[in-house]
């Protein structure tokens, strides 16, 4: 019997290129970490799902951690994968499954913003940094924590660098939009910009943000715009989540996801405030007509209102999304 599994949890994506990179990134994972059992699952748009991911995981070992191939916390951190988790503890009782936290807005991810911009500053032969705006693109979230952690980056951004724009916007559910934000940078005399896509993976999203800078870049003829790649297979994103592994191998106070077991968690799930998932082999409890679970702050705030923050290019809302964009 193996002693650990690690079990990598993708979003999924309609784009099927945005899956096979998952994929890539667990092997290469694999040939950093020869001695790790690795299983991958998507939490939609695979027939690798999370049910069925956990169970590839569980079989023949003992302890399964879950790592979330995903930046922001929202509905599917939250909820989701804790509720296919908790399934899994029903259906495994001998197998020990711990939660780590999702990737986040920290360090490791301001480090590859910064490496981004240098490089679209490099394309662009290096102009005045006070000239040239920046735009942190996120997938956008009902999830209000979710969009702060995005503000957050920016902020971060801003102190580090001598660009006296850094602004945000989101590709859905919430604003300011891409075309918003570079309308107010060019009124503002901007005389370049340039666009650092919020994502991990390749996916529908991310091809739309290639179409929209091209849009742009037709309607403001006299602006320069450099739009840069997703994280990817950047080293932070590996490191990361070998430090999440070690975290949880000492039980160290902060390897674990705090949603894993929240109290909260479960109010919203018994008041039909549930994640939404997509694996039919999971309960669903809830219908589509989602509320804030809870009216108060808690120790790790999060509000329980499913937000699709999409890592990769998932392009779907929902009409609650709609209803608070």
């Amino acid at each position: 019997m193996t002693s650990e599994t690690i079990l990598l949890v993708g979003h999924g994506s309609r784009e099927p290129s945005g899956n096979d990179e998952i994929q890539v990134f667990a092997e290469r994972l694999r040939l950093r970490q020869p001695d790790w059992r690795i299983e991958v699952c998507f939490i939609e748009f695979s027939e690798i799902t999370l049910s069925e991911g956990l169970k590839r995981a569980a079989a023949g070992s003992q302890r399964v951690w879950v790592l979330p191939l995903i930046l922001n916390a929202a509905g599917h951190v939250k909820m989701d994968i804790p509720q296919a988790i908790a399934h899994a503890r029903l259906q495994f009782p001998l197998v020990q499954f711990q939660y780590a936290p999702h990737l986040g807005a920290g360090e490791p991810m301001l480090a590859i913003l910064r490496r981004r911009l240098k490089g679209a500053m490099q394309a662009l032969d290096m102009p005045d940094p006070r000239t040239t705006g920046v735009v942190i693109l996120g997938r956008g979230s009902s999830d209000r924590q979710a969009n702060g952690d995005m503000a957050r980056m920016a902020r971060w951004l801003m102190e580090e660098t001598e660009h006296e724009l850094v602004d945000l916007a989101f590709t859905g559910i919430t604003h300011p939009r891409l075309e918003t934000v570079v309308q107010r940078q060019s009124l503002l005399g901007m005389k370049q910009v340039v666009v650092l896509p919020y994502y991990l993976f390749n996916g529908t999203l991310v091809e739309r943000i290639t179409r929209q800078v091209e849009h742009l870049k037709a309607q403001y003829p006299t602006l320069r715009f450099v739009s840069t790649k997703y994280f990817g297979f950047e080293p932070e994103i590996f490191e990361l989540l070998e430090q999440r592994v070690g975290d949880m191998r000492r039980h160290a106070p902060a390897a674990l996801m705090p949603c894993d077991g929240c109290k909260y968690r479960h109010f919203a799930e018994e008041h039909g405030l549930g994640g939404h998932h997509h694996d039919d082999a999971l309960p669903h409890s809830h219908d589509h007509d989602h509320g804030p679970a809870h009216p108060h702050e808690h120790p790790h705030v999060h509000e329980h209102e499913h937000a699709h923050a999409d890592a990769h290019g998932h392009d779907h809302e929902h009409p609650h999304d709609h209803a608070r964009a």
